[in-house]
């Protein structure tokens, strides 16, 4: 399996709808979260281990 690299403006699919990166952060831990924003204007941040390219 290879690893994808994400960045802002990304269009992906998460496992409670499809949205765009608009938020990249680093955890205390050094791992990266992704901020998507659905359609509805909701922003909620993921793993990259739960995006998929759309």
């Amino acid at each position: 399996m290879t690893k994808s690299t994400f960045k802002p403006g990304d269009v992906v699919v998460t496992p409670r709808s499809r949205g765009k990166i608009i938020d990249v952060r680093a955890t205390p831990s050094g791992q990266f979260i992704f901020g998507i924003e659905d359609e509805t204007g909701e922003v909620t941040y993921f793993t990259p281990n739960a995006l998929q390219h759309a």
